[in-house]
C-alpha cells in the first residue's frame, strides 16, 4: 500500500464503502431468500414479501451496489415464481 496521504485516504473511504456495500447486499440476500420461502410455502405474505424484496432490490441498483443486468435477473425470478 502506497504511504501517500492521498492514497491512504482513499484506503480508509473503500474500507467504508466496502462495509456499507456489504450490509445492503446482506438486506437483499435477505429480503430474496425470505420471499422465495414464502413462496415455497404458498404462504399468504408471499406477495408483499415478494414486493419488498424488488424494492430492496431495486434499491440496491439504484446505490450501484450490483449491476442492473443482475437486478433484472433477481427480479425476473421472483415474478416468475409468484406468477407460477
Amino acid at each position: 500500500m502506497a504511504n501517500h496521504k492521498s492514497a491512504l485516504k482513499r484506503h480508509r473511504q473503500s474500507i467504508k464503502r466496502a462495509e456499507r456495500n456489504k450490509h445492503y447486499r446482506t438486506l437483499m440476500k435477505s429480503a430474496i431468500k425470505k420471499a422465495r420461502l414464502a413462496l415455497d410455502e404458498k404462504s399468504p405474505k408471499a406477495a408483499e414479501l415478494v414486493k419488498t424484496a424488488i424494492c430492496t432490490i431495486d434499491r440496491v441498483k439504484g446505490k450501484g451496489i450490483i449491476p442492473a443486468n443482475r437486478a433484472s435477473r433477481y427480479v425476473s425470478k421472483l415474478a416468475s415464481k409468484i406468477k407460477g
